[in-house]
């Protein structure tokens, strides 16, 4: 079974990066390049021991001149 395309982590939306990580290892290093860009992020482990990295980012508020 595929794993959800959302998740809700304190009531926020989070999109899942779609990478199935065979360790936790891997999957943190992924974390940490999303963090780096500005994302906020969820590492979550299925059932069968695979990683999954859920990301979200609010858009900056432009102004309409």
């Amino acid at each position: 079974m595929a794993p959800s395309l959302t998740q809700k982590f304190d009531g926020k939306k989070f999109l899942w990066d779609g990478v199935n990580y065979e360790s936790r290892d891997e999957a943190q290093k992924a974390l940490e390049a999303y963090k780096d860009k500005g994302f906020d992020v969820e590492l979550v482990e299925s059932d069968d021991g695979q990683f999954m990295v859920y990301s979200r980012r609010v858009a900056a508020v432009q102004s309409a001149e």
